[in-house]
């Protein structure tokens, strides 16, 4: 009976409470701190692979490349992914934008030391009592998401959420409020691709962003909300009320008076966009300054590029690309529509190219054709053969070749253009009238070897076969290579790569790339000397006339045409010019044989060089080479000889029909005047070089009849002598069929 009285006492039955109580509590804080430890877990777990932030100031602050003329001034493109023109300090902007942004994106911004917490509370209060949608994120935060966390920014986590404020808090202990700030206004998106105050400020009002006026800056300080909606120019009354929006919180935070909100709220947006725009970034020549943005994309990653801040100084001179475009416009003008003209022209004494036509429309085919297509460049690639003569110690001028047609080489069965028989002449003058044969039975003697040798050392990168119709032009080079080749020899023998950039410097103004122009021999004087004086007879007596340049100045070339007058080829030269000019249509087809290249060449330096005092060649005046004796096995190959007098003189009759005189042996003298030249010949000119007379050619061995306006009717066909695939282009016209191989031959193809 006692046992139960103490069982009922009010004592015990509080006491049990006590326990449940307590045991409850105990279970809530367990799993609190089980939560808190979960919680803390899963943010530590959040904050683990965060990006790089210890050098936000590094974080989509891109800069544009800039690309210049030779000048320095010049604007031809600038290069980048977005649109950014950072600014280095806060003075280099607009108070009006510094006081604007604060008031509209955070007010208490020189207060909080990252996050808002009176903020977030605002916001939490208004979006709960049906207010209008209201953020809390602060300057630094919307820092944090368009730059260190932009691959998170479309992402409405809580993780990313967490891992912006953490962030946002340690670059507030990094970085003064006037640096984030900066840093804010030098990578926020005002639309339209800008980015950044400055970026925008040009954008918008073509002024820098230091000169904004209130008015302007409240337009651009209202933008980043929403950059579609709020674009001034395709929403112009959206962009209006959102402007006024933020002069009036100017206002209200003691920024501006009412007076000044008044005059600015009664303004009009008065926009004055960028005529500048592109949308490849490109402003000039675009032929030229798309494949400067190729070369430094092969020597510089994309980011360095798009976002490196580069300033590129090219080498394009304004006054010669305008006078190269002048030059191929008015050819254009004057053949088929669909035919176009492309040229290059590099100083010889650098290697810089100073002009570049790639096409006729850069918009409508953005294809190169100056630096990507390989064309056949016919008998303009002589030339190799003939440097490569006179470095073989074989006299171009006292050395005599069979110009006859057909010449049976082997298998190899060539002809010149109209079956043409040149007789016996010397190198110089069968290179004058682009005998085929002549440089059939001259690369024969040789080997094709050699001039493959010579035209790579020249400057020719393309990959060529050792093929005997590769003296024919026979497979494709680019123009930009024939220009830079070309240029060895006006330069007295020193290569020089063909290159369009003088100088790169990073965006701290710091030189990082400048070429070195030095070059290096690979002729010496004399050969290039010898060379470019048979070179001279192709303007003043052969099938380039049309290249005669009106102010005297000494030029030198070489035409060029591949089969059926596909492509046409003039590439000349002066002391400061090596130009190499191509004619065609883009798709392969025959044009008319009255259209020529040559005509571009004294169009274009008639322009460039009027005016400026004659200019001698740097070799000129060098000793002949040492000649050697050839053996008779060579001298049978050649099929004709050397001489032995210098008696005799050829014969000049212009303006008339005439046949060539007969001599047994004659001195073909090396000089401008040339008589061994004659206007027969396999290339064919522009129709201008061709009125008048017309010339027969010589059948002996001795001097030949010059016609200074003789018509142009020679022709080759070449079989079996060996080619790259498929069609190849010599000398202009002829064609050339036939299979099998020869000696030193190769796979069949077909010359002009």
């Amino acid at each position: 009976m006692g046992s139960r009285a103490i069982k009922h006492r009010p004592g015990t039955r509080n006491k049990r409470r006590f326990v449940v109580v307590l045991y409850i509590l105990a279970v809530i804080f367990a799993l609190g701190v089980i939560g808190c430890c979960s919680l803390y877990s899963m943010g530590q777990s959040w904050l683990q692979d965060l990006p790089d932030y210890q050098d936000a100031s590094s974080y989509n602050l891109a800069q544009k490349t800039s690309v210049y003329a030779d000048d320095g001034h010049t604007l031809l493109a600038e290069f980048y992914l977005e649109n950014r023109e950072p600014v280095s300090d806060l003075d280099s902007i607009s108070s009006y934008v510094v006081h604007g942004t604060v008031a509209t994106e955070d007010e208490r911004f020189y207060e909080h030391g990252g996050i808002d917490l009176t903020g977030i509370a605002r916001a939490i209060a208004v979006n709960l009592t049906g207010g209008s949608k209201e953020g809390a994120s602060t300057i630094t935060q919307q820092f944090v998401r368009n730059t260190v966390l932009a691959d998170e920014a479309s992402e409405q986590t809580i993780k990313r959420k967490v891992r912006e404020a953490y962030i946002s808090l340690k670059l507030e202990g990094m970085y003064s409020k006037d640096d984030i700030l900066l840093m804010y206004l030098n990578t926020i998106n005002y639309g339209q691709g800008a980015y950044g105050i400055e970026a925008a400020s040009k954008e918008y009002f073509s002024k820098d962003c230091k000169d904004l006026t209130l008015s302007e800056a409240a337009t651009l300080v209202g933008i980043p909300q929403s950059p579609t909606n709020n674009n001034p120019i395709d929403n112009p009354d959206a962009c209006l009320s959102r402007r006024n929006v933020v002069l009036n919180r100017m206002l209200s935070n003691g920024y501006i008076s009412q007076s000044d909100y008044d005059n600015a709220v009664a303004q009009p947006l008065g926009l004055n966009v960028s005529t500048n725009s592109s949308t490849d970034g490109i402003y000039k020549y675009p032929y030229f300054t798309s494949y400067v943005r190729d070369v430094l994309l092969d020597n510089y990653s994309e980011s360095e590029v798009f976002k490196g801040g580069l300033k590129v100084t090219t080498s394009l001179n304004v006054d010669a690309q305008e006078a190269a475009e002048n030059a191929a416009a008015a050819k254009e003008a004057s053949v088929d529509s669909d035919l176009e003209v492309a040229m290059v022209a590099v100083d010889p004494s650098t290697g810089f190219i100073k002009a570049l036509v790639g096409g006729k429309d850069y918009y409508e085919d953005e294809y190169n054709l100056a630096t990507q297509a390989t064309r056949q460049p016919g008998s303009s690639f002589k030339t190799f053969t003939l440097a490569s003569a006179i470095e073989n110690g074989i006299d171009p001028t006292s050395t005599y070749v069979n110009c006859s047609s057909t010449a049976q080489l082997g298998n190899w069965s060539v002809e010149n253009y109209d079956k043409t028989s040149y007789g016996t002449r010397t190198i110089s003058g069968a290179f004058a009238v682009s005998s085929n044969t002549a440089f059939a039975r001259l690369v024969t003697l040789l080997g094709p070897d050699k001039v493959v040798e010579e035209a790579q050392k020249m400057g020719i990168q393309t990959s060529l076969e050792s093929v005997p119709s590769i003296t024919l032009g026979s497979q494709g080079v680019t123009v930009r290579e024939m220009a830079g080749a070309y240029g060895t020899i006006a330069s007295g023998g020193i290569q020089h790569d063909a290159i369009p950039i003088e100088k790169i410097e990073d965006a701290n103004g710091k030189v990082i790339y400048q070429p070195d122009t030095s070059g290096k021999r690979v002729l010496c004087s004399e050969v290039a000397n010898v060379t470019e004086n048979v070179m001279e007879g192709v303007i003043t007596n052969g099938t380039g006339t049309a290249a005669r340049l009106s102010n005297g100045q000494t030029a030198a070339g070489k035409t060029g045409t591949s089969e059926e007058w596909r492509d046409s080829w003039f590439c000349g030269i002066t002391p400061q010019y090596s130009v190499a000019i191509w004619l065609g249509c883009r798709q392969e087809r025959t044009m008319s044989s009255a259209y020529s290249a040559t005509s571009v060449f004294s169009s274009f330096l008639n322009q460039l060089l009027a005016g400026q005092s004659l200019q001698a060649f740097p070799m000129a005046g060098a000793q002949k080479p040492t000649y050697r004796t050839l053996t008779s096995s060579e001298l049978s190959t050649l099929g004709g000889g050397t001489s032995s007098s210098s008696s005799s003189s050829s014969t000049s009759n212009s303006s008339s029909s005439s046949s060539s005189s007969t001599s047994s042996s004659s001195t073909y003298s090396n000089n401008s005047s040339g008589n061994w030249y004659s206007n027969s010949s396999a290339d064919q000119g522009d129709s201008t070089d061709n009125s008048s007379s017309t010339s027969t050619s010589g059948t002996d061995s001795g001097s030949t009849t010059d016609n200074s306006s003789s018509t142009n009717t020679n022709s080759s066909t070449t079989t079996g002598g060996g080619g790259s695939s498929g069609t190849t282009g010599g000398t202009s016209g002829g064609t050339s069929t036939g299979g099998g191989t020869s000696a030193g031959g190769g796979s069949s193809g077909s010359t002009t």
